[in-house]
């Protein structure tokens, strides 16, 4: 075996693999040489090289969004590391477990003027979990940081960061290790469950009871639960399009249930208890709903965090949902009330007005959603940008055998695509990604990657810039609007797809999307894009003028 001569990077590399991060995206580098030897050359590691630093990250991210498993990236000295700070946040907030490893400088090289040098530690700190600070020589003080900041990724799921100062030479190699690093396992869960008979006493007073599902990973509540869920009289249950959680009588298109509402509507909606779970909530509405119309009870469920998104929250649940949940329902009785049949009615009623709409609109963005989703391959996973591109999925029932992922943590653009990739490694599993064109063009560096599976797909919605800007408050046709806000541009893919190896197709209106489609679904021997092209200055009139035929 060859291992770097250096023993703080032996130490590195021999704890991550007593932990169990066997996955490793490498930024290629020269003061990270000493950490990319050893990785490279032990065959317990899975090595990823992949040059630019934001995508590597967002790619690494999108393995661990999918293996629940700690994903470690490693890069060079100076600015390398500041380009991985766009997934250190999005995996902070949507709590996946990531170990960025840093090759820095000796201290006393900082701030002298040596090249691709800046001030590393802690460089992360308003969204880090754990900062692992190393100092040059191997020692138990550094087994332990490295230790605890995997340990932290694991059982805090989220960023952590282990920056190594490295002398020269940095190449050399030996064939035996100089070190035996300390190994800290991981602490014991906090086990034990709460008295929740004052909160089944609440429960069986309430008459509506709003049940609102964020992002949730695939199959994490059990069949049972969803079925006494969707059949109880008092409860409605809303979720999101990242929720994973499907039934007929679930409320899965949220925006289209509640955007026609008057005051005396969300007034009658108005939960006695709203019960949440899962991540970040997508719909602008259904905030701006609860926050204003507040429920008297909110309680939340999650291991680990509780934001107070609408300003009401009572009671935070420390537990898995589907634990929380197996306890509680149980305990519950049936209520007479009618609020899920209401629900039932209204959701009959806006679907019959959603495919009347749809029978008679223009091609546009949203036609070209109506006609993509249900072509989307059996049980394969879809992976959807941030911006327009979610808020459109927001508008359609998603097939149940879809499992749909969105980095919602900060609803940044900057790293779908990389992401996408990440995950379609990560899981093996079929993906789609659906994108805008500005959030391909800005993630384009994603392509260059040699880890794309060959069933991969991208479906870029080209409206010729960022049409979510021509729908929000705000918006008025001038030439600041277009250059500064919009970003109205006249690109398209074709060619990235070439350069690429990507099999390249396009459609500009309802009959060439609906001619494309089954061609491009199909497997094939390499990556796909389909670029649908849609009218940039109809798309906002025609999804507006949606909503008004809702009622």
């Amino acid at each position: 075996m060859t291992y770097p001569k250096i023993p703080l990077a032996q130490s590195i590399i021999e704890i991550c693999l007593a932990k169990g991060v066997n996955d490793i995206v490498i930024s290629p580098g020269s003061r990270n040489a000493p950490l990319t030897i050893g990785f490279a050359n032990n065959p317990d590691f899975t090595c990823y090289s992949i040059a630019d630093e934001r995508c590597a990250a967002f790619f690494a991210m999108g393995i661990a969004q999918q293996t629940k498993r700690p994903v470690a990236v490693v890069c060079t000295s100076g600015s390398a590391l500041l380009n991985y700070y766009p997934a250190v946040a999005e995996a902070f907030y949507s709590q996946i477990p990531l170990v960025v490893i840093s090759a820095d400088r000796p201290h006393d090289k900082i701030d002298i003027g040596d090249g691709q040098t800046i001030r590393q530690e802690n460089v992360y700190a308003n969204h880090i979990l754990y900062n692992g600070n190393l100092l040059e020589e191997a020692s138990e003080e550094n087994d332990r940081k490295i230790n605890e900041a995997i340990n932290t990724a694991v059982m805090q799921k989220g960023p952590v960061h282990i920056n190594a100062p490295f002398e020269e030479p940095l190449y050399e190699t030996v064939a035996e290790l100089s070190v035996t690093p300390n190994i800290i396992d991981l602490p014991l869960k906090k086990t034990g469950f709460e008295d929740l008979d004052p909160y089944v006493e609440k429960w069986n007073a309430a008459k509506k009871k709003l049940v609102l599902v964020g992002v949730n990973d695939p199959n994490t509540i059990d069949r049972a639960i969803i079925e006494q869920l969707a059949n109880d009289p008092s409860v409605i249950v809303m979720t999101e399009t990242p929720a994973n959680l499907y039934h007929e009588r679930f409320l899965g298109s949220i925006d289209t249930i509640i955007t026609p509402f008057k005051h005396e509507d969300f007034e009658a909606w108005r939960p006695d208890i709203l019960l949440t779970f899962g991540g970040m909530v997508v719909s602008k509405r259904v905030k701006a709903w609860l926050r204003k119309y507040a429920p008297a009870e909110h309680w939340h469920i999650d291991t680990l965090r509780a934001y107070d998104t609408f300003g009401a929250l009572t009671k935070h649940f420390v537990v898995e949902a589907n634990e929380f949940l197996n306890d509680l329902l149980p305990k519950t009785r049936t209520v007479e009330s009618n609020y899920n049949q209401k629900a039932q009615e209204l959701k009959a009623f806006r679907k019959l007005k959603h495919d009347e709409y749809l029978a008679k609109v223009i091609f546009s963005d949203f036609k070209a959603f109506d006609l993509i989703l249900p072509a989307l391959p059996q049980n394969s996973q879809l992976q959807i940008s941030n911006s327009a591109s979610i808020r459109y999925a927001q508008l359609f029932e998603m097939r149940s055998d879809i499992e749909v992922f969105c980095n919602r943590g900060t609803s940044g653009i900057d790293g779908s695509t990389s992401t996408a990739v990440g995950a379609a490694v990560g899981s093996q599993k079929e993906t789609v990604l659906i994108t805008g064109d500005v959030s391909f063009l800005y993630d384009s560096n994603a392509l260059w990657n040699n880890y794309i599976p060959k069933d991969f797909k991208i479906i870029v919605i080209n409206n010729g810039g960022g049409g979510i800007f021509r729908i929000l408050p705000g918006h008025s046709e001038n030439e600041v609007f277009n250059t500064y806000f919009e970003t109205a541009h006249h690109l398209n893919a074709e060619h990235l797809a070439k350069m690429y190896g990507f099999g390249y197709q396009s459609a500009s209106d309802e009959l060439s999307l609906k001619t494309a489609l089954p061609a491009f679904m199909e497997r094939s021997g390499q990556p796909k894009i389909l670029e649908v092209f849609t009218p940039m200055r109809e798309n906002d009139g025609v999804l507006l003028g949606y909503f008004r035929e809702l009622v």
